[in-house]
């Protein structure tokens, strides 16, 4: 055991109290926390009694409160009027929370403890209940708000001595264990004590010089109660109570989203959390902490104390969690915001390195260099990179700011692997686009070679079988091309060279569909005279060389690059003149088509005629389409990059 700290040692006979009546007004400020939240809560089913009337039982035997009947007092509430409410039992309430108030106020001595009392004093005449239990909001308000710049109320009175009897519990305290200030424990719960603390401490690093995460522990009655503050935040604490081996967290928060992400910590271990107000109910004032209460039983002592070092060891993933939270917004989405913190937190990284090393300004500047200086702050990262990279992306940073802060590197050191791995994120997500448009050409000329060996086929007596079988392909692999342009579409959505091949992709579709068309039309004339289909055949084939020219653009394109090779750029420029030499002979070859289907003596139905006609004009298309294709690739080449 620690020596004594000196104002234990210079105590009296009375002043040997001390530790329990500071003991007693702990409990009291968990009893009036209770009351007021059911007060707030009795309001709040009072306004929309259609919704279920939260039991508040949990929390009414995890502060002490003895009386069971308070568990009907949210569903016994009724409104009477505007702002007027009548709750059974809210006399009895209100008076429990003057009393309690006393209690917690009677260690508290000197200058302090007497403003404390007289705040309380003024504040006593508003909390007034009229006979048949019958209170309004004002006296709630005046109870229960926690905004310090609209007026003094109890609820402030309170978290002020409770601030004040923690300061004081330290003070007193006999002995310390492993950082906790300690007094009043039995011999049995040192190993669960330090257990917690072994948590506390394995973590506490990652808060850096942040204050918070100070530690009191006691004993009340029964239970060993453990404390600890999180962080600055008034309101923002968690009370540990461990019976046998049963184990209760009590927590409460300012921010309903950090306590959702709180009891998200414990998922898969075992901790049942009540369904309460704080996490269900929407209608709840601001301005009112939230409180939630989770239970655990555990199987012997040794998963007792592994709970407990487990439940240590989240909490330091609490402090300034709100603030990263915001930071992580400008870059994603809410939800995964939030999902960022919860990763970082599972892998022992937290968040408070990233917030030291500039948070969200570290990622813009990495932008802008990547971007070379064209980058916008305030661009976010997941419209540049698309969702799942920029959640990697923040992966890796959260992990480096933590690592290298830990170990001791330089801001520039960190700053220099988040700029690289943007880099490397922007060629991966400009690699995938291009993978992605070469694809998709790739369907094209699978589109227009099958089309074109169909019509050479048309002397065999199988022709109609292909005829049919190739509307089927040509239908499925115009599918196929129209996943590869949504593909491109959630890949990534602002950025070049990204932007410019996701439009080319889009555009590249016309296409895809123009030669499905064909294959379509063509089925409906498969017993077209044969001579028809093998001139229709000539214009298919240079459908076919236009297409494998189209493919050649993705491949080239991919290299080109300002100071590269020439031939790079020369085999590009030669593929978009053969694509503009293939269209102007493809209108010329549909005119001809349809010049002689209207002037031939052909035998044939005239409506096998018209959808010839109609897959000629289709085929026309596809290669009008690839000409427009072919310009874009080559004013992007020129304009964009070998002009930067």
């Amino acid at each position: 055991m620690t020596e004594k700290s000196h104002i234990v040692r210079t105590l009296g006979e009375s002043g040997l109290l001390l530790p329990s009546r500071v003991n007693a007004g702990l409990a009291a400020n968990d009893r009036i926390k209770f009351y007021l939240t059911l007060l707030q809560t009795a309001r709040s089913h009072a306004e929309r009694p259609d919704r279920p009337a939260p039991n508040l039982g949990r929390e009414r035997a995890a502060a002490g409160v003895a009386d069971v009947a308070l568990d009907r007092f949210v569903a016994e509430a009724q409104r009477e009027g505007d702002g007027v409410y009548r709750m059974p039992g809210a006399a009895t309430v209100v008076a429990a929370i003057g009393a309690d108030l006393a209690v917690m106020l009677d260690p508290l001595e000197g200058a302090a403890g007497d403003v404390l009392r007289a705040r309380g004093d003024a504040l006593a005449v508003a909390a007034v209940v009229r006979p048949g239990d019958i209170i309004d909001a004002a006296t709630v308000d005046a109870l229960a708000a926690t905004d310090r710049d609209a007026r003094d109320t109890v609820h402030l009175v309170v978290m002020d001595a409770h601030k004040g009897l923690n300061a004081l519990q330290a003070e007193i305290a006999v002995e310390t264990i492993d950082g906790a200030s300690v007094y009043g424990i039995a011999d049995g719960d040192r190993g669960r004590i330090r257990a917690f603390m072994r948590g506390v401490r394995r973590t506490a690093p990652l808060k850096f010089e942040h204050p918070g995460l100070g530690t009191t522990a006691t004993r009340v009655g029964p239970r060993l109660v453990l404390q600890n503050d999180i962080g600055t935040t008034d309101a923002h604490v968690l009370v540990i109570r461990v019976e046998g081996l049963e184990l209760t967290l009590t927590y409460t928060d300012v921010h309903l989203q950090r306590l959702l992400f709180f009891q998200g910590l414990f998922e898969g271990r075992g901790v049942e959390w009540d369904d309460t107000r704080s996490r269900r109910d929407d209608a709840l004032e601001d301005g009112v902490f939230h409180l939630s209460s989770g239970a655990y039983r555990a199987r012997d002592e040794n998963d007792l104390c592994e709970q407990l070092a487990f439940v240590g060891s989240r909490l330091v993933f609490l402090i300034d969690w709100n603030r990263a939270r915001k930071r992580l917004r400008t870059l994603v989405g809410k939800s995964d915001a939030i999902a960022l913190i919860a990763w970082a937190a599972a892998n022992d990284y937290g968040h408070m390195a990233f917030l030291r090393a500039g948070g969200e300004a570290l990622v813009f500047d990495a932008l802008d260099f990547a971007a070379k200086g064209r980058a916008h702050f305030g661009d976010r990262l997941e419209d540049i990179l698309g969702r799942r990279e920029a959640f990697d992306y923040l992966s890796f940073v959260l992990k480096t700011c933590s690592d290298g802060a830990r170990n001791g590197e330089s801001d520039s050191f960190v700053q220099d692997a988040v700029r690289v791995e943007l880099l490397n994120h922007l060629r991966s997500g400009n690699q995938l686009i291009h993978d992605v448009a070469s694809t998709h050409a790739a369907f094209v000329a699978e589109l227009a070679t099958s089309l074109r060996d169909t019509l050479i086929a048309a002397r065999t007596p199988e022709f109609a079988e292909r005829v049919r079988r190739n509307a089927a392909r040509a239908k499925d692999w115009e599918h196929r091309a129209d996943a590869l342009v949504n593909q491109a579409r959630e890949a990534t959505r602002t950025g070049e060279p990204a932007n410019f091949f996701r439009g080319l992709v889009e555009s590249g579709d016309d296409i895809a569909d123009a030669l499905e068309e064909a294959s379509f039309h063509l089925s409906l004339a498969a017993r077209a005279p044969a001579p028809a289909l093998l001139r229709l055949s000539a214009l298919a084939e240079l459908v076919v060389q236009g297409a494998q020219e189209y493919v050649k653009i993705f491949e080239s394109v991919r290299t080109v690059r300002r100071g590269g090779p020439r031939e790079d750029m020369q085999d590009l420029l030669e593929s978009v003149h053969r694509i503009m030499l293939v269209e102007r002979r493809a209108d010329e070859a549909q005119r001809e088509f349809e010049v002689e289907l209207a002037t031939g003596n052909d035998p044939g139905d005239p409506r096998e005629w018209y959808t010839l006609a109609r897959a000629a004009g289709d085929l026309e298309a596809a290669t009008d389409a690839m000409m427009h294709c072919g310009l874009r690739v080559r004013d992007y080449a020129l304009g964009q990059v070998l002009a930067t």
